[in-house]
C-alpha cells in the first residue's frame, strides 16, 4: 500500500512539473502511476491529500534550502551569497514546476476553498523564513531598512531569478553579484 501511494505521488509531482497542477487530472495520474483511478480516491479522497502527498514526495526528492543553515554564517553579504548561490541553483534544478506552481496557483488556491494543505502552506512560508535569515546582521537604519527588505524579497523570488535567467540571460554568478550590488545599494 505504501508503494502505491509514493507512485501516485511521484505521478502527481511529474505531473505537475510537466503541465502544471491545474492541467493534472485524477485520470493522468492514474495512467502515469499504473493504477485505476479508483486506487487514487481510494488513497487520497480530497485534492489537498494528493496535494499533501506531492508536496512531502518532492521534499523528499529535493529539499528547499534551509534558512537555519545561511544563520551560521555571520556575515550578512557572505551569507546572502552563499544563500542566493543555493537558492537558484534550487530554482535551476526545479524550474518548470515552480514556473508551472506560480502560474497555477491562484486556480488551485480557489479549488481548495479554503486554507492551502499543511505541506503546500510550509512551502509558501518559506520566502518569508528566508528573508527574515537573510536580514539579520545588516546594519539597522530606519531609511534604508525599508529598502534593504524590499531588495532581499525581490532577490529571493523564483520570477526575479528566472526573469534574469532566461529575460536577460545571466547566469547565476552573474544574478547573485547583481542583486548582492542591489542590496548593498540599499544598506547605509
Amino acid at each position: 500500500m505504501s508503494e502505491t501511494r509514493k507512485r501516485i505521488a511521484r505521478a502527481t509531482y511529474e505531473l505537475h512539473a510537466s503541465v502544471g497542477p491545474a492541467h493534472t487530472t485524477v485520470s493522468a495520474i492514474a495512467e502515469r502511476a499504473g493504477v485505476q483511478r479508483l486506487t487514487v480516491y481510494k488513497h487520497f479522497p480530497r485534492d489537498r491529500d494528493i496535494f499533501q502527498a506531492c508536496t512531502t514526495y518532492f521534499w523528499e526528492l529535493d529539499p528547499p534550502p534551509d534558512p537555519t543553515a545561511w544563520r551560521q554564517i555571520a556575515d550578512p553579504e557572505q551569507r546572502l551569497r552563499h544563500a542566493l548561490a543555493e537558492l537558484y541553483a534550487y530554482y535551476r534544478r526545479n524550474e518548470m514546476l515552480f514556473a508551472n506552481v506560480e502560474r497555477d496557483n491562484p486556480l488551485v488556491l480557489e479549488q481548495f476553498g479554503g486554507p492551502p494543505p499543511a505541506g503546500m502552506q510550509a512551502f509558501l512560508d518559506l520566502p518569508a523564513r528566508w528573508r527574515a535569515a537573510l536580514a539579520d546582521g545588516w546594519p539597522d537604519d530606519t531609511v534604508q531598512s525599508p529598502l534593504r527588505g524590499a531588495a532581499l524579497g525581490l532577490a529571493i523570488e523564483f520570477t526575479t531569478w528566472r526573469t534574469l535567467a532566461r529575460g536577460q540571460a545571466l547566469d547565476d554568478a552573474q544574478i547573485v553579484t547583481l542583486l548582492v550590488a542591489l542590496i548593498r545599494c540599499a544598506t547605509p
